[in-house]
């Protein structure tokens, strides 16, 4: 029985037209090869299985096909054909992993005086040249500047920045990119048709995005794929080989975060560890579903027609505010960071998702799914179960006195973000408001600009559901968006409940923190010179020894 070639040689691009993701290197190579602008020496850069090698054996063939030096090499001459089966005696492939030492170096570059022995030109190809020792380098670099006319090098690398300068400067250099998912797929979607295996578009974008922009080792997965799942490819084998987080718990999640049900949340994070999903995998999944979300609701065109699950992602971008979306991306992208420091993966896992159910505005609808026995349970800020009924006077009343005039309490069955402007009183006393605000700044959880920002900010207007703040102009660096997000957060931990903040530019009538304690600050200084120059002691030397009070030298006592 003959034996299988795997896909990735077996699909291995064997000229320009066939390579996938690289048109600029393509082009570039392409219009110097029909102009017959050739250079001695090619480097080819890129991360691994994204093509370098491949366009070096093309670039190889281009050159010596005995239809002549072309863009298009025939395939079908002696010198296409050896070279596409590596018996090529004029090319030699080089790999400088393990052939790092100068001596081998020499005896490649003596060989390269004589001329070819039935090609047009002798090609060196030398693979993972950023290897070669400092020594190779520097017996290669006058060969590399002034090769014999019948010598073209071809170097690959995948780190550049350990080649030597003086050898980068002697070659043409072209930098390959990753390739797309999306390339990778309608890749990988042609070799199945090719292949005569089925397989659906969400289990095709799971081996696109598991390949890292590697259209090889998209292959390689692909053939794992098609081994595992006896000859067919299915989404659930292979969720299962790739370890891949099922989407529905994420939709599920959202979804459950909605109706504010933490009980249904801990209820799907409990099934999760049950199946030994992996919770950092979930989080990266949960903040790659969060992005496309996000996609959907600011640059619709970024998500194509026939995504698979654009429905879903349509859904979830109306069912969200734009700015809530931005707060869950950040608190699931900190949570995965957090993993490592928590107790153990379970524990940070739901307290991630507790985090975002703790900042879920208050707006949303508060009717549970049907699948949800118990719709009165609800989750505190604190992360405690609460009846919903009580929970709002329960944070009003755990909220300090100096906090229960920004946010007016209300009956149980008003919620925060419900109110109404009559209730509210949006346009309260002022004075009383910002009284209020300067006894609050200390209190909050805030260190640097953060709370630079909130000491420089004054209350200029309260609804029931948004604190508005005024900043002078002296101050406007300030109003960092990463500043304001800070301030809501302390401010959402410190009530207990969702509130929104804006910030302008205008005019204060001084009455902001940073005003009143530096007015503080200088009563006391004032106070502290007072008490100085009116001491018995010290005005006895004043009046007798002519003595001089230092004013810079004194100081209040903390």
């Amino acid at each position: 029985m003959p034996q299988t070639q795997v896909l990735a040689r077996k699909w291995r691009p064997k000229s320009f037209s066939e390579l996938i993701g690289q048109d600029h290197v393509v082009r570039a190579l392409t219009n110097a090869l029909e102009q017959q602008r050739l250079h001695h020496a090619y480097l080819f850069t890129g991360t691994r299985g994204i093509g370098k090698t491949t366009i070096a054996r093309i670039l190889a063939k281009a050159l010596n096909c005995r239809t002549g030096i072309t863009s298009s090499p025939c395939g079908i001459c002696s010198a296409c054909t050896e070279i596409d089966a590596g018996r090529f005696v004029d090319l030699l492939e080089v790999d400088a992993a393990s052939n790092t030492q100068v001596e081998k170096m020499r005896e490649l570059l003596e060989n390269a005086l004589y001329a070819p022995t039935t090609a047009r030109y002798k090609i060196y190809i030398i693979d993972e040249v950023h290897m070669l020792s400092k020594s190779a380098f520097n017996a290669m670099l006058k060969t590399l500047e002034e090769p014999p006319e019948h010598v073209k090098f071809i170097l690959a690398t995948t780190d550049p920045q350990r080649i030597p300068v003086t050898v980068l400067s002697r070659c043409l250099q072209f930098n390959l990119k990753q390739i797309p998912p999306a390339l990778i797929a309608a890749h990988l979607k042609h070799v199945l048709e090719q292949e005569q295996i089925s397989c659906d578009a969400i289990s095709l974008q799971l081996l696109a995005r598991a390949a890292q922009g590697s259209l090889r080792d998209a292959l390689s997965i692909l053939d794992q794929a098609i081994s595992f799942g006896g000859g067919t490819i299915e989404e659930a084998g292979v969720r299962d080989m790739l370890g891949a987080i099922d989407q529905s718990y994420l939709y599920e999640l959202l979804d459950a975060l909605t109706h504010k049900d933490g009980a249904r949340m801990l209820a799907i994070a409990d099934a999760m560890e049950s199946r030994s999903v992996s919770f950092d995998a979930a989080l990266q999944d949960l903040g790659s579903l969060l992005h496309r979300i996000a996609l959907v609701q600011i640059v619709r065109p970024a998500i194509a027609e026939d995504t698979p699950e654009r429905e879903h992602l349509l859904a979830l971008a109306k069912t969200f505010a734009a700015e809530d979306i931005q707060l869950f991306y950040q608190i699931a992208i900190h949570g995965r960071g957090d993993l490592g420091r928590a107790p153990d993966e379970y524990a940070g896992f739901t307290m991630t998702l507790m985090r975002m159910l703790a900042f879920m505005p208050e707006e949303f609808p508060q009717t549970p799914p049907p699948s949800t026995p118990a719709p009165a349970a609800a989750i505190n800020a604190d992360g405690s179960a609460a009846d919903r009924g009580r929970g709002t006077d329960a944070q009003v009343k755990s909220a300090p006195p100096s906090a229960t005039s920004l946010v007016t309490a209300k009956p149980a069955a008003t919620s925060a973000w419900m109110e109404t402007p009559a209730v509210a009183k949006p346009d309260a006393d002022t004075s009383l408001l910002s009284s209020d605000w300067i006894v609050m700044v200390p209190e909050l959880k805030l260190s640097g600009l953060a709370k630079m920002l909130a000491q420089h900010s004054e209350v200029k207007h309260v609804a029931s559901n948004e604190i508005e703040f005024c900043v002078p102009e002296t101050q406007k660096h300030l109003l960092d968006k990463d500043y304001q997000a800070r301030v809501q957060a302390a401010l959402r931990a410190h009530l207990g409940k969702p509130v929104r903040v804006k910030f302008s530019v205008g005019m204060v009538t001084g009455m902001t923190p940073a005003e009143l304690e530096n007015r503080a600050k200088q009563e006391r200084q004032s106070q502290a010179i007072t008490a100085v120059e009116s001491d018995p002691f010290v005005r006895e030397l004043v009046e007798q020894f002519d003595a001089k009070i230092n004013i810079s030298s004194i100081k209040p006592i903390q």
